[in-house]
């Protein structure tokens, strides 16, 4: 569901953009849309009989209203929106991401929502502010969130001695790791059967990693090293939301990515070549078992657990320096676009895809957990009905004493961040590059900002 992918340049968009609401743009003919239909997007296929089943509950609440639903793969999802916006062929309605969200509420192609009247007392902390723009308004209504926790294949931990006890309690340090970096060198094993902390052990010849990569983590590490940023104390930038001065020329976050990709360095982390966003993420390498654990998103829980033959369980993130646990919590959002052809049903349907009438009913399908915390109840309960123990998920957003959540980056210009710290994580992780160089990469990203 959170899939990365490449971004077209900022300021390419901006001007196909701009061009747009002088032309297509402005004449609102939303692909699909009619007086009494209601057009709306979405990537995530697993999602797509919930929504269904929501919009079915909308017709009956809303007579004379439909609710096409249009489903498409990631890398088409925004490519195809993009084209919309400029030709005009938007849908009135998209599951919108905070990694989008700031380009399109600065290039003014999505409708305030702030009518709608959403209380952000009634959806989990943190996921309604997160769709304020910086003139005020609102841009989207909370539809669900995640965190991350440690995947782990349970017949791997039990040949290794480890219990679900122990790995619920691990904390770590960038001096010497900690007792997860202790766990992650005793789950890799060399092709001669040595493990990654016994004598003779082989970096070079590796038969099962006891950490898998999903890559550099670009500019937010999600699934990568954010638990261990996050839990050192950092933070992307200076103010949680519509910060101006990026900070990865700390010498905290510095120090856990010289730690983090030196866990490769040792041979304890699948190495960068062994990554392929198409065809090779981390969960694959566990599914082949090639790796015996993956930092990973709640999004992915069904696909984990789906493993024929994988017997699969996780764990929460490691307590790092500051004494917490720590994890991101991103939440998508419903918005409308500007050029909404029934930009009245649309409205409707947004506040319907925000309440718990439709969040209820997305919780009881267990893919995902709903904004709203009757919706997350739903999902959980689907879960454990599946036999699926998720408190690894739910238990940081519920004990803030011990763990820290924290957002996805929201600032102006995310898609030049990511053009520049794409290629600088790749060079530090794939080709050693010093952590140093990220000092000029971040006085380029806060020279963009201050434009």
């Amino acid at each position: 569901m959170r899939l990365r992918t490449l971004t077209a340049p900022a300021g390419a968009l901006a001007l196909s953009l701009s061009l747009s609401l002088v032309s297509g743009c402005a004449n609102g003919d939303s692909a699909g849309s009619s007086s009494d239909t209601v057009t709306y997007w979405l990537w995530d296929a697993n999602q797509l009989p919930a929504y269904q089943a929501c919009a079915k509950g909308f017709e009956k609440a809303n007579p004379g209203l439909k609710v096409k639903i249009t489903q498409l793969g990631w890398n088409d999802y925004w490519t195809k929106l993009t084209a919309g916006f400029i030709a005009g062929t938007q849908p009135d309605v998209f599951t919108d991401h905070i990694q989008k969200f700031g380009q399109f509420a600065d290039l003014k192609v999505l409708e305030p929502l702030d009518d709608l009247g959403i209380d952000e007392s009634d959806y989990q902390p943190g996921l309604a502010a997160n769709w304020l723009g910086q003139d005020g308004h609102r841009y989207g209504a909370p539809k669900d969130w995640d965190t991350v926790a440690l995947f782990y294949n349970q017949k791997m931990t039990k040949a290794a001695g480890l219990t679900a006890e122990q790995l619920n309690g691990l904390a770590w340090n960038p001096e010497d790791g900690g007792t997860f970096e202790k766990a992650i060198a005793h789950l890799t094993v060399d092709n001669n059967g040595r493990r990654g902390d016994e004598p003779g052990f082989d970096k070079n010849d590796v038969k099962v990693y006891g950490l898998a990569t999903n890559g550099g983590g670009d500019a937010d590490g999600q699934t990568q090293w954010s638990p261990f940023t996050g839990s050192a104390g950092w933070s992307y930038t200076d103010k949680a939301r519509w910060g101006t001065d990026y900070q990865y020329d700390s010498k905290t976050f510095q120090s856990v990515l010289k730690w983090y990709f030196g866990l490769a360095e040792k041979g304890y982390m699948a190495p960068f070549t062994d990554y392929n966003i198409q065809s090779n993420q981390s969960n694959v390498q566990v599914a082949s078992g090639k790796a015996a654990t993956s930092f990973d998103g709640a999004w992915m829980i069904s696909t984990y657990t789906g493993f024929k033959g994988r017997d699969v369980a996780t764990a929460l993130t490691p307590t790092g320096p500051t004494g917490k646990r720590a994890t991101m919590m991103n939440g998508l959002a419903d918005s409308v676009t500007k050029g909404a052809h029934n930009k009245a049903g649309a409205k409707k349907w947004v506040a319907y895809l925000a309440s718990d009438a439709c969040q209820k009913v997305v919780g009881k399908y267990g893919i995902v957990f709903p904004a709203t915390p009757a919706g997350t109840q739903a999902a959980v309960a689907a879960y454990e009905k599946k036999g699926l123990d998720v408190s690894a998920f739910t238990e940081p957003v519920a004990d803030k004493k011990a763990s820290r959540t924290f957002s996805y980056p929201i600032t102006n210009y995310a898609a030049d961040v990511y053009a520049l710290m794409h290629p600088a994580m790749e060079d530090v992780y794939g080709n050693g590059a010093p952590v140093s160089g990220l000092d000029e990469v971040n006085s380029q990203i806060n020279f963009i900002l201050d434009q």
